[in-house]
Order: structure tokens, then sequence, then C-alpha cells
């Protein structure tokens, strides 16, 4: 899953980043509200968090103009700001959820979660597909209650494909939420690690839809 943060400052930054990718996420940064708004226009994201208080730009107006063009990712507040207007702007502009700072970074990791689960349609963290089990906030797998040792990238594959099961996902789209933007991105090395994790779970729950690309679903039926 590929997250975006739009915070101007460096600290808090750096440490969601880390937060987030620790967590097994791909992300993207952007520390001014201009830079922001270009990712979020011309990069697809699972999820954004965006401060109010930003340069150039302010988070509102990013949001805004996210929304006049089209896009639906879930977006969550970050701002110092405790008014009960600024939370309705941001709510009005199109805002999924907020927190005021300071904040604990376990909430915000929780609440990128429920994000990520809501608009996948899933209402609880342990997402299951046949006998498939990830708990997305554990960041473990297991299949039949055998826990599976998957590397960071595998992880980030099959979390995608579980959050979007029964749906045919492209080798493109892969690509694009498994990686961040500065990576030599290759939709061949999808096939690599598709034919790893299909060993890792050894089922069959990961289907070629060919000419289409992959999908993952409970009938155990692989092509």
């Amino acid at each position: 899953m590929r997250i975006l943060v739009v915070e101007d400052d460096p600290d808090i930054n750096r440490q969601i980043v880390s937060a987030l990718n620790d967590a097994g996420y791909v992300v993207d940064a952007a520390s001014d509200g201009e830079e922001g708004h270009f990712l979020g226009d011309t990069e697809p994201y699972d999820c954004v968090i965006l401060d109010l208080g930003l340069p150039v730009m302010d988070g509102v107006s990013v949001l805004e103009a996210w929304r006049r063009e089209g896009h639906k990712m879930p977006v969550l507040i970050l701002t110092a700001r405790d008014r009960w207007s600024d939370k309705v702007a941001g709510f009005d502009a199109g805002a999924d959820d907020y927190v005021s700072k300071p904040f604990h970074m376990e909430e915000v990791l929780a609440r990128v979660r429920a994000l990520l689960r809501r608009n996948a349609g899933h209402a609880t963290s342990e997402l299951a597909c046949g006998m498939l089990m990830v708990d997305t906030k554990s960041a473990k797998v297991t299949v039949d209650g055998r826990a599976i040792k998957l590397t960071s990238l595998e992880y980030r594959l099959i979390a995608y494909l579980i959050h979007h099961q029964d749906r045919v996902v492209s080798r493109t789209e892969l690509v694009e939420h498994l990686y961040d933007q500065d990576f030599d991105r290759d939709s061949n090395t999808i096939e690599v690690f598709v034919g790893r994790v299909r060993k890792k779970i050894g089922t069959d729950l990961i289907e070629t839809v060919r000419g289409l690309g992959y999908r993952l679903s409970g009938s155990d039926e692989g092509a």
C-alpha cells in the first residue's frame, strides 16, 4: 500500500515516514502544499496524510483541488490547529479523518489502517481470503493458522491483493502501489514476487488472469 505524507515540519515528516515504512507501507513525502498537490495529482496513493498549515499552498486548498480533480483517495488531516472551524474546513474540503498535534504515532497508524480498510470495504484489521489471513495491525500473514515469513515487498504485494480481493489487479497497478516514485519500476519483477508468494503460501489463491493481471480469490482455483 502506497501513502503520501505532506508535512512541512522536517522532524514530524521523518517520524511519520519512518513509522509507515516500519509498518510495511511504501511512502512518498512532500514538504509544501504545491509539491504535495502535484504528487497527489500525478501518482496513485492508497491514503494521504496531509497537514493543514503548509507553505506555498495550504492543506485545505490542496485537498479541495484534489477533490475537484476527481481524486478519491482517503485523506487524514494532521494539524496543530485545535479550533472547531479548522476541523470543519478540513472535512468540508473532503478529509476523511482528523488528528491534532501533538499526537501519538500509534494513533496515526491505527487511523491509516482504518481508512485503508474502509476504502476497500473491510471492517476489521484481520483480512481473510480462504485459508489466508492477513493481520494489517501486526503485519502478520498466516495460512490455515501457519505463520508465513515474507519480505517487506512480498508483504506489500499480498496486503494490496487482499485489500482488493476478488478484483483483477493489473501488473501496472501493482507496480504503482508497491514502489515509491524514485524506484526504477519494472512490471516484470511483479511476476517474480507473485511466484515467490505463491510458493510461500502454498495455495492457488493468487490467480493469473491472462492479459489482465492477478486476482486474489478464496475460491482457490488458480490459472
